[in-house]
């Protein structure tokens, strides 16, 4: 099966990446990226991510109405590089925040505070009074943070503008570790619990600054259908709201981002342009210009756009199946190994100079090189027969496998790359490459695991 094979209907777009991809992988093995010193690699399509975020603003620009104020804010969790998150900002957004090290991140990178958001269901108070400090964007997650909040801000002035994150209760999808919005999830102020409703409105009746109003249903496995009505209950809320303080005292709904990706081909589906045009039929008073909007998608923007490649160390069978051992298994696809029916991968056969391998399928695993036997990003996969050599290529990984490393076995963090095509050249001479992270050495996780303490434990007790 070719890296570059893909389907399409009428009703999903077909990403024009994969043929760059097959040159990317190709110029990785050609110019040392990737190779038997640097056995994984990750790559990171430029255009295609510039392309998603000019499809996402195209989209609610389509259905709101001229002069809405949008942020679109990056979920800087789905991909926490300082090259990525500055790539956004120069394409026009902001970021969504969850701890100290993301703001970090998001200041690194030279995103202003205006265009920060700040939701955590465990802000400490030394990280509350650094982005109301900043001017940071902060929605309180319950009751006892906002209580916090409030001390703060009798303290010191702020100009963040604040609000209030909401959970609707609306049900899960079929991943509920990835559910929001469910009857018991931590996240927000369940509002179908008794008194919830009440309270919130008497929060915003006390607190005239509280502005905004922020709820986020759920990301991958989620119906669209659900997600929508997530974001018509909080429009009713918000209405609620203003209509109780006589005046339009929420100004901004941040509705959160979540939009599920297609792992099973090349298509993107469904689209921004779907998605928006849903919201527009579901909640049409949310773009006529009265609110502002804040939207946090992460996975949706990179996804397509990213592939792991990893050499194949060797091959041989057990049982009669081929097994393929390569650079590249749990400890950068944690999710498609402990939970492979909800995270699956497309996975395509590469040859030792990075081309795309032809071949009868054969059915085999593809294993990682972590030391447990589930270590397997693909069971019994149709491909062409890999061989020590070869090289795989895990598709679809732009998002959380390039930066949400698992340290299991102290294996190093791999190298991140971005790349185009500069248009001199031909095939794999046109690929021009950006160092998005160096590879990690093993000196340096030999130092990250604690080498310049060696002696302290055996101080501790010692006669």
């Amino acid at each position: 099966m070719s890296a570059s094979a893909s389907s399409s209907s009428s009703s999903a777009a077909v990403r024009p990446g994969a043929a760059a991809r097959d040159l990317a992988v190709e110029a990785a093995v050609a110019r040392g990226l990737l190779g038997p010193e640097a056995p994984v690699v990750g790559l990171l399509d430029v255009a295609g991510v510039r392309r998603s975020v000019a499809e996402l603003r195209a989209a609610f620009e389509a259905v709101s109405a001229p002069g809405t104020p949008v942020l679109h804010a990056f979920a800087v969790k789905a991909a926490s590089l300082v090259p990525v998150l500055r790539l956004l900002a120069d394409c026009g957004m902001g970021c969504e925040v969850a701890s100290p090290g993301e703001l970090a991140l998001a200041r690194a990178a030279g995103v202003p505070a205006a265009r920060t958001v700040l939701d955590s269901p465990a802000k400490t108070a030394a990280e509350l009074r650094e982005a109301l400090s900043l001017g940071v964007a902060v929605n309180a997650d319950n009751p006892q943070e906002l209580a916090r909040i409030d001390a703060l801000r009798a303290g010191s002035p702020t100009a963040s503008p604040l609000g209030l994150r909401v959970n609707p209760q609306l049900g899960t999808g079929s991943i509920g570790a990835m559910s929001t919005a469910t009857d018991t999830s931590k996240f927000g102020v369940a509002l179908r619990d008794p008194g919830a409703r009440d309270w919130v409105l008497r929060a915003y009746a006390d607190r005239p600054w509280l502005t905004r109003l922020h709820g986020h249903v759920g990301s991958q496995g989620m119906p669209l259908d659900l997600m929508a009505a997530g974001v018509r209950e909080l429009y009713e809320l918000a209405e609620e709201v203003n209509a109780a303080a006589g005046r339009r005292q929420i100004d901004t709904l941040d509705i959160g981002g979540g939009l599920p990706v297609n792992f099973d081909s090349e298509e993107t589906t469904p689209t921004y342009a779907e998605y928006a045009r849903l919201l527009h039929t579901t909640v049409p008073g949310l773009f006529d210009g009265r609110y502002g909007l804040v939207t946090e998608f992460g996975r949706s923007l990179l996804a397509k756009h990213g592939t792991v490649v990893a050499r194949v160390e060797y091959a041989k069978s057990a049982g009669g199946r081929p097994i393929a051992l390569t650079h590249a298994g749990a400890q950068v696809a944690t999710r498609t190994v402990f939970v492979p029916g909800a995270w699956p991968l497309r996975v395509a056969a590469y040859d030792g100079q990075g081309r795309p391998k032809t071949g009868e399928a054969v059915a085999q695993d593809v294993a990682g090189p972590c030391c447990f036997a589930g270590d397997l990003v693909a069971r019994d996969r149709p491909l062409p027969l890999l061989a020590a050599g070869d090289h795989v290529a895990l598709l679809d990984t732009g998002a959380y496998y390039f930066s949400t490393h698992f340290a299991y076995n102290s294996l190093p963090r791999p190298g991140i790359h971005g790349y185009d095509l500069t248009g001199e050249g031909t095939g794999a001479d046109a690929v021009r490459f950006a160092t998005v992270r160096t590879p990690q050495t093993v000196a340096e996780v030999v130092t990250e695991s604690g080498a310049a303490h060696r002696d302290a434990l055996g101080e501790l007790g010692a006669g």
